[in-house]
């Protein structure tokens, strides 16, 4: 690594080779320089750290120069054979203006006949509200009792929320993660209907109420508990300045978000869906995964941007070896996904692997403990990547064997990722019913759209208290 072109890793093992040749020097002082050294190291390491080589968001990365594009010989625009889109005329516009030709523009001593029109469109948008009022006739006998039409099912107040308003502010609030003041505010200026940020955390509460009285998160969690392969996740989020946890198990048909305040397997007991999971698990190695009875795959994601790391900052060939190897035995895979790999192939690949192992070995050694220490040593990060890679073989290739298990978790990371874009905006949630009430609605929205239902059509079906057919 380099800091204004010094070369900060030679001066430190210059450093090293100084401290420990220099028989001037008390124990006493040797530690401390050691230790600063480490110290250094540790912060330096975390200094040249970005989304390519750990688990960082990109959205932490420094801004880079934009590359200047090649210039080639293409026009702008779509290319030919490019399948594009355009505007369609509409056959029945909802308001049609007639224009009359100005007959003193034409030449004079002509006779003129009308031969038609021609038509132009414009697309304009106009949002209002619409107020239905429902009148229930009012029968009264010879003696003065009174009988009153009976009003349509949810029609409880002289004047409420329709299921359309419901929908749209919790499509706002949970979907889009518009936080409730600007909810407030585009319902107030753009609608016309005057909306309180107490209207809407109800709302979302009776929409995470419909999904439970409807048997939403128990058809999901059932689901999910007899998928083929899930992808697990989990990340920290605000609960009133304290930390929580965010879990997510998801696949490309099913989600699932629950909130709590462990992050281990107390939480996923809790949350009761792993706990039941016979399927092939894939996530990122976190150990509290490995303390449930499924097939187990690692998420090969992380693996490169580690391998990233130990080869540009620990300058260990063998990482660069892996990281080409893992990449194009990816590329393999997927070429051949109808196929399959040959028994051959596989047994071939495996010793390729382990055989970059070997080399990782004499390049990364084991720490010993001094003689006379039974306490184990702190390996460098390289090392522990080296010895997980050698010991959960079988996880880590599980994508080479069964055509199911993806190479990463992506899946699992997607599906999450947009509730820390929630955290980003809104900042924190302030009370555990809303965490959850966010997550319940948050996995139904999710789920229909991996299932070909639009959010908004969605959440308008669940108002008016009936789920998508796929669910049913």
């Amino acid at each position: 690594m380099k800091i204004e072109n010094i070369d900060v890793n030679e001066v430190i093992r210059n450093a090293q080779a100084s401290i420990k040749n220099d028989r001037n020097i008390s124990s006493t002082t040797r530690t401390v320089f050691e230790l600063l050294i480490m110290l250094i190291s540790i912060l330096l390491n975390r200094l040249n750290l970005n989304s390519s080589n750990s688990s960082k968001p990109p959205s932490t990365d420094k801004i880079k120069k934009k590359k200047k594009q090649k210039k080639t010989n293409k026009n702008p625009g779509g290319q030919k054979g490019h399948q594009g889109s355009t505007l369609e005329p509409v056959n029945d516009p909802d308001q049609i203006h007639d224009i009359a030709i100005d007959k003193r523009t034409l030449p004079k001593g002509k006779k003129y006949t009308i031969d038609g029109y021609e038509a132009r469109q414009v697309i304009n948008m106009k949002i209002s509200s619409y107020v239905i009022e429902y009148r229930a006739q009012v029968l009264v006998d010879e003696q003065g009792k009174k009988y009153v039409a009976a009003f349509p099912d949810g029609v409880i107040r002289p004047i409420q929320y329709g299921a359309s308003v419901k929908a749209n502010a919790v499509y706002s609030s949970v979907y889009q993660l518009i936080p409730y003041e600007r909810v407030q505010e585009q319902f107030r200026d753009e609608y016309g209907i005057p909306l309180s940020k107490g209207s809407i955390y109800n709302f979302n509460n009776e929409a995470s109420n419909l999904l439970v009285s409807l048997g939403f998160e128990q058809v999901a969690k059932k689901a999910l508990q007899q998928a083929s392969v899930a992808h697990a996740d989990e990340t920290g989020i605000n609960l009133n300045g304290s930390k929580i946890w965010l879990h997510n198990l998801s696949n490309e048909q099913w989600t699932w978000f629950a909130p709590h305040e462990k992050r281990g397997s107390e939480a996923m007991d809790d949350i009761g869906i792993i706990p039941s999971f016979t399927g092939v698990l894939c996530h990122d190695h976190w150990k509290s995964y490995y303390t449930y009875d499924c097939t187990h795959s690692l998420c090969n994601a992380h693996h490169l941007r580690e391998l990233t790391r130990t080869y540009e900052q620990d300058k260990q060939e063998w990482a660069n070896q892996m990281h080409i190897f893992l990449t194009a035995l990816n590329k393999e895979v997927d070429d051949s996904r109808k196929t399959k790999l040959s028994k051959k192939t596989i047994k071939q690949r495996r010793e390729a692997y382990r055989l970059i192992l070997d080399v990782g070995e004499q390049e990364c050694p084991l720490v010993k403990p001094p003689p006379g220490t039974k306490r184990k040593p702190a390996q460098s990060k390289a090392r522990n990547l080296l010895t997980r890679l050698r010991k959960y073989e079988d996880d880590v290739l599980l994508f080479m064997i069964n055509p199911l298990v993806p190479f990463t978790n992506n899946q699992g990371e997607r599906d999450i990722r947009m509730t820390k874009v929630q955290q980003k905006i809104s900042g924190c949630f302030r009370s555990m019913d809303g965490a959850i009430n966010f997550c319940r609605v948050r996995s139904y929205l999710s789920t229909c759209k991996k299932n070909g239902v639009a959010a908004s059509d969605a959440l308008e079906m669940l108002f008016n208290k009936t789920l998508p057919k796929f669910i049913q």
